[in-house]
């Protein structure tokens, strides 16, 4: 195998065809069983590990194989952190069109999809029409990961590149001590079998729901609660709801852990009003888990894959948890969004207030705020700042949290940035730095213009999609930015994704 795609998914290559194989790793030679076809690429489903890598290792969850949750448990972790941050290299490169220090060697790591110059890929017979052996020259795809050993640390030692090259500093991806059960939420699809509930996740590719007892990227609490409302449920004849007659009652359950405090939150979301035996339910519930102080249920009776509906309803207990980034305290809502990794969220968000330079004197402008954690966090050491986001319920919860954490040099906004922006400019309102953190699409073409109109010292950009922040670092480079580092962050230690944070600096 040459490498692997952003998917996760081994990329190798049989007389210049490329095939993905889904728990493939870079360096392996394997048997693999061709599926599907296409023009320019296939699809292949290993057989075989015939020379195993040594990054491989046991996927430690019993149904890994079957749901779709997690896509790296056979990769170490400090292969995952070594990947990550080359997935981040590789789209600075290929799409931003950016240069970044010290890349010019191949690590074997990189995402092959499109490598076309490669090194051609081994073929042997394995006696079946469409099986196919595959494997990369060892000068050119090998990869042992022991020049990433140090991505175990969390501390910054310094991109693996010279950085003394001219070009972006991209630093060893920031990982995790301890990267299992650190999911603070659970959304746990529900489905019917003999006569009772089950509920996990989907099974890959489909939406046939895997029974769960555990998921070891959840906390244990979460897992717990899931298996009270299955078995309560089922004592009382509660039915799931069915995707396909849209029928049945319980679609989801919801649950969220505050790390901190050690509140949780219980929402039950449901395809309709009425939910029979409530009183048993929510006293067995508080019975069988005493950490719960607030049970909701959301109503959704749309026939859609959607989780959540317009109406959510207080069943018992308080509208809200609270819990910390920081020292900053958050209430937290049955549909807030609020990052699912406390621990690496506190990370991320050091790194974007080390980038912003701030020295209690600055103006900051959030331009996607959510619910404030970023804009509350960054106000510990700025003079003023600024937070808009389009959600007028996500902006209702920020002024919330300011007024929680008794911070009023916070000003929140409902509106689209790019037309929020430009209305405080007119204002008289110049930012020193402004951050961004948008959604997997990237920015607003129009955000990026006003981001160059308005000319700040400094753009802080956390991303959780490097094909879009490569796309949009290209445009503020263009616009007279330079980008000088980018610190990617394990926010979702075992899964493809990963969040980076760049820091760009205004080119006088």
């Amino acid at each position: 195998m040459v490498g692997m795609n952003h998917d996760g998914e081994g990329v190798g290559r049989v007389e210049g065809y490329t095939l993905f194989v889904q728990a493939a790793l870079p360096g392996e030679v394997i048997q693999a069983k061709v599926l599907k076809t296409k023009k320019q690429y296939g699809y292949a489903k290993l057989l075989k590990i015939v020379e195993p890598s040594p990054q491989r290792v046991p996927a430690p969850c019993a149904i890994y194989d079957q749901c779709g949750g997690c896509q790296l448990q056979h990769l170490s972790y400090e292969g995952q952190l070594a990947w990550k941050r080359q997935h981040v290299v590789d789209a600075l490169e290929r799409i931003g069109k950016l240069h970044v220090a010290g890349e010019q060697k191949d690590s074997g790591l990189r995402d092959a999809t499109t490598d076309g110059e490669r090194a051609e890929t081994k073929v042997s017979a394995v006696g079946k029409e469409n099986e196919v052996s595959t494997a990369g020259k060892a000068t050119e795809s090998s990869w042992d990961g022991s020049d990433h050993s140090r991505f175990y640390s969390g501390d910054l030692p310094g991109a693996t590149a010279d950085s003394s090259s001219e070009g972006i500093r991209v630093l060893p991806t920031l990982g995790m001590e301890e990267p299992w059960r650190y999911r603070n939420k659970g959304q746990v699809p529900m489905g019917a079998a003999d006569g009772g509930l089950v509920g996990g996740f989907y099974a890959r590719g489909s939406h046939r729901i895997v029974d769960m007892e555990t998921c070891l990227i959840q906390h244990e609490d979460n897992d717990a609660a899931v298996d009270v409302v299955k078995q309560l449920g089922s004592e009382l004849g509660i039915s799931a709801y069915n995707e396909e007659t849209g029928r049945g009652l319980l679609r989801h359950v919801v649950v969220k852990k505050a790390f901190r405090t050690g509140e949780m939150m219980l929402v039950l979301v449901t395809n309709g009003r009425d939910i029979p035996h409530l009183d048993a339910w929510i006293g067995s519930i508080r019975d069988r888990l005493p950490d719960v102080v607030s049970i909701c249920q959301n109503i959704n009776t749309k026939r859609t894959n959607v989780i959540f509906g317009d109406e959510t309803l207080v069943l018992w207990g308080r509208d809200v948890i609270y819990d910390y980034i920081g020292d900053v305290q958050f209430a937290i809502s049955a549909r807030s969004f609020y990052q699912v990794n406390p621990v690496q969220t506190e990370v991320l968000y050091r790194k974007t207030v080390e980038y912003a330079g701030l020295t209690g004197k600055e103006t900051v402008i959030d331009a996607y705020c959510g619910i404030g954690t970023i804009s509350l966090f960054l106000a510990q050491h700025a003079e003023q700042v600024y937070g808009v986001e389009i959600v007028k319920e996500a902006i209702e919860d920020a002024r919330a949290n300011a007024e929680l954490n008794g911070m009023k040099h916070v000003k929140f906004e409902v509106g689209a940035s790019e037309d929020v922006i430009p209305r405080w400019k007119e204002q008289g309102i110049e930012a020193d730095v402004i951050v961004v953190d948008p959604p997997r699409k990237g920015c607003d073409p129009r955000l990026l213009d006003t981001i160059l109109e308005m000319r700040p010292e400094r753009v802080v950009y956390v991303s959780c999609n490097p094909a879009t922040l490569a796309r949009d670092l290209r445009v503020l480079e263009d616009g007279g930015y330079k980008a000088v580092e980018v610190q990617p962050v394990d926010m979702f230690p075992h899964t493809v994704h990963v969040e980076s944070v760049a820091l760009l600096v205004r080119d006088v």
